[in-house]
């Protein structure tokens, strides 16, 4: 995706340069910009469209997403609630504005407070219910969050996006039966070729229907081999089935590898290194609790875009992680699996963030859809690192194995990998993997980046 918005960005300025007054052409450019992370460059962007008269609210949605992309949280705010002046029912910006507003306090009634108004305004509308549905699953009360989303459900005539958020809390719920109701609903109504089966897939192996998740599961495979979310599926299916295509899957030996990182040039030694590393991000962490739709909980997300990585020791920390990703491919080489059939040597950084834990702090089972190989790398790790947790003596180590998703048989991790401060896991984005969570006042901060085929 990156490559082709970077092709836009050439092209909307090709635009500009003969018609310097395309307002739309601006907002085009700012979107664009915004997609591969150039935030100064969406924020003039957005500038000049909204100076040429552009009255979208989507103008406002992009420049107050490249404001938030710099930190400036206040002015991001203030141009979220423009947005939503012109289209009070705008589910994007309330989507946004309640995951700001929720990240900066942890709190639910400030997050939810600019959705509930315009909720009792427009009941119908089925996405504000969803984007509410999100903020209570995501604050922790998932009985809420499936109250909201049934709610919205009964104004609405089965909006997709709600059915499928119903049906995945159903399952959390241990209520597989009505889970896989709402996923055929959902499915019935999506578009063609839109992939929506698989939540029909999850919900039939939540009720144990091994088979009949498996056809689905096959169907899937055979048509989207590179979709790193049906190939999760596809391997928890085998696995559940005895099939051995699983370990060939979740090849544990020869797919995870785990490098210490080199030491970069102009540091005495590593730990030096890890230290002016780890005092950089936390400088640049500034939300109190983690994000809507991410994997993170009890911590803080940060994506790193081109002025983080700009900065000395992050700068530094990506040479070695590019170095140590070239060294997997050529020991991986070829083959016919879903990693090897695309090595061919050459790659891309498409994502890169911090994540910083703090007490109690995990990551739920998760896959990395839009990658190829994934990652953690440890740049601090608080010293109660595998001295108790879920599986005792495992205590904030990485998992792997286990579905974000109930089966039935329910499945556990399969394998684990310990922190060490300054060590690199690479894996296929496919494999389901999480962390186990820990105690301790110390904060546990990584880097993780997506790789995909160059």
């Amino acid at each position: 995706m990156q490559n082709s918005r970077a092709a836009d960005v050439v092209e909307f300025r090709r635009r500009l340069s003969s018609d310097p007054d395309d307002r739309v052409t601006w907002h085009n450019l700012a979107a664009a910009e915004g997609d591969v992370g150039h935030a100064a460059e969406a924020e003039d962007a957005a500038r000049r469209a909204l100076a040429l008269g552009i009255a979208a609210p989507e103008t406002r949605l992009v420049l107050a997403r490249a404001l938030l992309a710099q930190r400036r949280l206040d002015e991001a705010e203030r141009v979220f609630e423009e947005a939503l002046a012109l289209r009070p029912a705008y589910v994007d910006a309330h989507r946004d504005l309640a995951q700001l507003r929720w990240m900066r306090t942890g709190q639910t009634e400030p997050a939810l407070r600019r959705l509930e108004s315009e909720i009792k305004r427009t009941p119908r509308e089925p996405g504000l219910h969803w984007v509410k549905s999100l903020v209570l699953e995501f604050s922790g009360d998932p009985s809420a969050a499936l109250a909201a989303a049934e709610t919205g459900l009964n104004e609405a005539a089965d909006p997709i996006p709600l059915l499928r958020q119903a049906a995945h809390l159903c399952t959390d719920f241990g209520d597989p039966a009505r889970a896989l109701a709402f996923a055929r609903r959902a499915a019935s109504l999506a578009p063609a070729g839109s992939g929506a089966e698989i939540i029909v897939c999850e919900a039939l192996l939540a009720c144990g229907r091994l088979n009949e998740a498996g056809e689905i599961a096959a169907s899937l495979f055979a048509r989207h081999p590179f979709n790193q979310y049906v190939v999760a599926t596809q391997a928890i299916v085998w696995r559940l089935l005895g099939d051995p295509r699983y370990a060939m899957l979740y090849d544990y030996d020869s797919l995870v590898d785990v490098q210490q990182l080199e030491l970069p040039s102009g540091w005495s030694s590593l730990d030096e290194f890890l230290a002016e590393l780890a005092a950089d991000l936390e400088a640049l962490h500034g939300f109190h609790t983690h994000p809507l739709q991410q994997s993170v909980r009890g911590g803080s997300q940060l994506p790193l875009y081109a002025p983080e990585l700009a900065r000395r020791p992050i700068g530094a920390l990506f040479r070695g992680i590019e170095a140590a990703v070239a060294r997997y491919l050529t020991n991986v080489g070829p083959g016919g699996d879903p990693v090897r059939s695309r090595n061919v040597g050459r790659f891309a950084i498409s994502t890169a963030w911090s994540i910083r834990l703090v007490s109690g702090g995990h990551h739920v089972d998760h896959v990395h859809p839009n990658g190829w190989l994934s990652s953690a790398c440890y740049v601090a790790l608080p010293r109660a690192i595998g001295k108790g947790g879920t599986h005792p003596g495992r205590e904030g180590w990485l998992r792997f194995g286990r579905p974000c998703f109930r089966t039935d048989p329910r499945l556990t991790a399969d394998h684990f990998v310990k922190p060490e401060a300054g060590s690199l896991v690479l894996f296929p984005a496919y494999m389901w993997h999480g962390v186990e969570p820990f105690e301790s006042e110390e904060p546990r901060l990584a880097v993780a980046f997506d790789v995909v085929p160059g």
